[in-house]
């Protein structure tokens, strides 16, 4: 089921969790966001890393769309209005991205466009042992950037914080009232100056892993860096890995730690933009600390059990089921059960109306009538 607000397309998921917020005037888009798209070749099922000389042969494999279209997806299948401004190669690859994007998961591409002549990037990522290994390709970018000078007006916006760049439609979507969340990657220039990230002043919440903090503010342990970093933005959000994930909130004092749930992992490609997607959807639901991280927890621990990054995001359907599911178990924890307890009214109580796209093998394959 789509519906059109004039601005673009979106899927009607089967809960909204902005329903009880949304106002007629509201900004067209709950979520904006920008980046590259990459096209993903995941293997899966390798018993090992391969190994120099030898040919390695894998149990499973699936082609989907990665780099920002992981967090686009993951934001559309929770029920946000989510827009993406990014370049797309003129290549089948491109086209296959954007298709996937706009017509399978309903994601507004007005800002974004394609580029004539630019080959779509290509990652290949191999997982084994709860691990990936990635190899990637790709041409200069094309000189024109993908992020309009002024953004779309959103409630929100996820932004990855680029060390010793400034992107400058951050200010100026902080300045309409956009909240804006950010993540980091490694800092291959080893300075790991906050300095160095001009617009995490204008973050409302960062998201790093428990090295990058560390690394960024100097702190012994994680817990001692998230407290660190509320000096520099409002709410630190520091994931531990196994032990799952701590957050302060500088304005209210208040502090959640939730623990991870323990799955078998298939592909933890794009893990990380699942987990700050759910984080994304519950607080601009207006949930609890402590429900936001357990949530965000939740949709990334169900993403590793699918491959590829982008179409192994869950929709309501997906943690529904999880839900039903653990409380069907007799030696459940009741401590631990409770932690998900605020699910109960959000989930819905038939099966999905839709199916949720998941990585193909081959791109192209059109099935005989």
């Amino acid at each position: 089921m789509t519906a059109s607000d004039g601005k673009g397309p979106y899927r009607q998921a089967q809960f909204d969790p902005l329903a009880e917020l949304r106002r007629s005037d509201d900004p067209p888009w709950d979520v904006y966001l920008t980046g590259t798209v990459f096209l993903d070749i995941i293997f899966t099922g390798l018993d090992s890393a391969p190994v120099r000389g030898t040919e390695s042969w894998a149990r499973g494999m699936g082609s989907s769309p990665g780099g920002v279209a992981n967090m686009a997806t993951a934001l559309a299948r929770l029920g946000l209005r989510t827009s993406l401004a990014a370049a797309f190669g003129d290549d089948h690859y491109g086209e296959y991205c954007w298709d996937a994007l706009e017509q399978g998961e309903h994601i507004d591409l007005s800002a974004s466009r394609t580029e004539p002549g630019w080959h779509s990037p290509v990652t290949v990522s191999m997982a084994y042992e709860g691990e990936r290994t990635m190899v990637s390709h790709g041409h200069e970018p094309p000189p024109e950037e993908p992020a309009p000078d002024c953004s779309p007006r959103a409630r929100a916006a996820v932004a990855s914080l680029t060390p010793g760049t400034s992107a400058h439609w951050i200010a100026g979507a902080a300045e309409r009232g956009t909240r804006i969340f950010a993540d980091v990657g490694w800092d291959d220039t080893g300075r790991w100056d906050l300095a160095g990230l001009p617009d995490l002043r204008y973050c409302e919440a960062f998201l790093p892993n428990a090295e990058e903090a560390m690394r960024y503010t100097g702190a012994p342990t994680p817990r001692a860096a998230a407290h660190a970093l509320t000096e520099h933005v409002p709410l630190a959000v520091v994931t531990l890995g196994a032990e799952g994930a701590y957050a302060v909130d500088r304005r209210t004092g208040e502090t959640a730690e939730v623990p991870a749930i323990e799955v078998e992992a298939m592909d933890p490609t794009g893990a990380g933009d699942v987990f700050v997607a759910g984080f994304v959807t519950g607080t601009l639901a207006g949930w609890p600390l402590a429900d936001r991280l357990a949530f965000a927890g939740l949709t990334a621990a169900l993403s590793v059990q699918e491959f590829g990054g982008s179409l192994s995001a869950p929709g309501w359907s997906e943690i529904a089921a999880w839900w039903r599911r653990v409380q069907s178990y007799d030696d459940q924890d009741p401590a631990a059960l409770g932690r998900y307890a605020f699910l109960e009214p959000l989930l819905p109580a038939t099966a999905r109306t839709w199916p949720l796209r998941r990585a193909v093998p081959t791109i192209g394959f059109r099935a005989s009538a």
